[in-house]
C-alpha cells in the first residue's frame, strides 16, 4: 500500500504531466531544494519543484532560513520562516507532500510567518533518500516514501517542535497541517502530538496497516488529542468519499478533539487543489481552505 493517496497506475502519467519538456541535472542534492526558498536555485531533478508556483510570498519582514536540528543522533534538515524580531510565536509545523520540502512548500511556510506563526518543514525523508534525485515520481513512492517508519516521522515532528521552542516559537501554542502524504501525518500527530490543533489536506484516511505504517487515521480517530479539520476534495481520484464517510463516522464515537474534528468536501475540486505549482490547483478551494485553516488554528487557542 502506497503511503500517498497517487495510485501508482497513475503515477508517471502525473508526473509527465507536470513537467512538459523538462529535463533533469545529475547530482541535485537534498540542500539544495531548500536553497529553492532563498532564492539561490532550483533543484533541478525534483520533479515538481521546476514547476512555476502560482503565488510568490515574499520574505520581507520575515527571517528565514535552513536549518537543521537532532533526532536519536540524526541531523533533520528543515526550512523555517517567522516575522523578523518577533519571539513567542505560535508555530505550525507543516507536513510536506510527497515530493519533499520544495518551493511550494517553502512558500506555505512563508505565508503562516506572514500570519505571525513560526512555521517550519523538516525534510522527513531525509534518512531515506533525497526525492531531487527522482525524475519518477513511482521510484520515488517505492524506494524512498515507502520506507520511512511514521514512527521516524512522529519523532521527527517532535523535534521540529523543541527546536521550535528554543529559537522563538510558544510550545504551548503549536498546530501541524500537511498536504497529501502530510495530510495523513497530520491526522497521526494530531492522535499523539503536542498539537492543540490540526489541518490535514486530502489526506489519505485507509489503508493496510504494515510494520512501518501500523496504524492509519481512521484507527486513531476515536483518541485525537486535538481537534483536526480535514480539507478534502469531491473529485479526487484517489481518496474515496466513503473513507471520508468513514472517519466522519469514527470521529463521532470518540473523545472531545474527535468530535470537535470536522471535514470541508469542495465541489469538484480534485486532489491536490492547494498546490499551486500544479494543474491540480483551484484558486477559489485553495483560499477558502487556507483562510479556513487560520480560522481553526485561532479557534483552538493556538494564535
Amino acid at each position: 500500500m502506497l503511503q500517498d493517496d497517487i495510485k501508482p497506475e497513475l503515477a508517471n502519467n502525473e508526473f509527465n504531466s507536470l513537467l512538459p519538456g523538462q529535463t533533469t541535472e545529475a547530482g541535485a542534492s537534498r540542500r539544495t531544494a531548500l536553497k529553492v526558498a532563498l532564492g539561490v536555485g532550483y533543484a533541478a531533478s525534483a520533479m515538481p519543484i521546476m514547476a512555476q508556483t502560482a503565488i510568490k510570498t515574499l520574505s520581507d519582514g520575515l527571517k528565514t532560513g535552513e536549518i537543521s536540528y537532532e533526532v536519536n543522533g540524526f541531523k533533520v534538515p528543515a526550512y523555517y520562516a517567522m516575522p523578523a524580531g518577533k519571539t513567542n510565536c505560535p508555530v505550525v509545523l507543516v507536513v510536506q507532500e510527497v515530493f519533499g520540502v520544495h518551493e511550494y512548500i517553502a512558500d506555505t511556510c512563508r505565508r503562516f510567518a506572514k500570519a505571525g506563526y513560526l512555521a517550519i518543514a523538516s525534510e522527513l525523508y531525509a534518512r531515506q533518500g533525497d526525492p531531487t534525485k527522482y525524475g519518477e515520481i513511482g521510484k520515488l513512492i517505492a524506494e524512498v516514501v515507502n520506507k520511512v517508519p511514521d514512527a521516524q516521522v512522529m519523532a521527527d515532528l517532535d523535534g521540529a517542535v523543541k527546536w521550535a521552542g528554543a529559537n522563538g516559537g510558544d510550545t504551548s501554542k503549536v498546530a501541524v497541517t500537511g498536504f497529501c502524504w502530510g495530510g495523513r501525518i497530520t491526522w497521526l500527530y494530531a492522535a499523539q502530538g503536542p498539537v492543540k490543533a490540526g489541518v490535514a489536506w486530502y489526506g489519505r484516511l485507509v489503508g493496510t496497516a504494515n510494520d512501518l505504517m501500523p496504524k492509519n487515521p481512521i484507527d486513531l480517530a476515536t483518541n485525537l488529542r486535538a481537534p483536526v479539520l480535514g480539507l478534502y476534495g469531491e473529485k479526487d481520484g484517489g481518496i474515496a468519499l466513503d473513507t471520508v464517510e468513514k472517519m466522519k463516522a469514527a470521529l463521532a464515537t470518540g473523545n472531545a478533539a474527535s468530535k470537535a474534528s470536522q471535514f470541508v468536501v469542495y465541489p469538484d475540486a480534485p486532489h491536490a487543489f492547494h498546490a499551486d505549482y500544479r494543474p491540480s490547483y483551484r484558486k477559489e478551494a485553495a483560499d477558502d481552505g487556507f483562510k479556513r485553516c487560520l480560522e481553526w488554528f485561532k479557534a483552538n487557542g493556538v494564535s
